[in-house]
């Protein structure tokens, strides 16, 4: 994960009621666990959300005036890694609407490869992961020879 989704994905876990957080203690994907997981999804994509807004703000605000080409460059290539960020965000976005989509489904929490549990930590710390690490790790390695060959 990129540092400024760890960033959103922390500031989303705040905004979350404290009194509840899931553990391997109970019974897994239950209700109250689901809805944890519904409402961290939520609140996730709230903050991209607004982040987005704030940076399309910016670009309305007016173009880049800087008087020096070298402070023009690298107001430009910052507004070039910003935008990209946005782009890495909205396609957040698509994987925190799919993760939703499996909680209604009742498939959320479950391994899409292997169907074993993902695990709650693994879900705390990656809410939209589909795999389990093994199955992940994998994948990875697939991907890895094929772009090899």
């Amino acid at each position: 994960m990129q540092n400024d989704e760890i960033d959103i994905l922390a500031m989303a876990k705040r905004a979350l009621d404290r009194d509840y957080a899931p553990s391997d203690d109970e019974e897994y994907m239950s209700p109250q666990q689901l809805n944890y997981f519904r409402v961290l999804l939520l609140e996730w994509k709230k903050s991209i959300l607004s982040a987005s807004e704030n940076t399309l703000q910016s670009l309305q605000d007016g173009p880049i005036r800087e008087p020096d080409l070298n402070d023009r460059a690298s107001s430009e290539t910052d507004w070039g890694i910003e935008l990209r960020t946005r782009d890495r965000q909205r396609k957040l976005i698509s994987k925190i609407d799919s993760a939703l989509r499996r909680i209604d489904a009742g498939e959320y929490g479950w391994c899409e490869v292997s169907g074993e549990p993902i695990g709650i930590n693994r879900l705390i710390a990656r809410p939209i992961a589909t795999m389990t690490v093994e199955a992940q790790q994998a994948h990875e390695r697939r991907e890895k020879v094929s772009r090899d060959d």
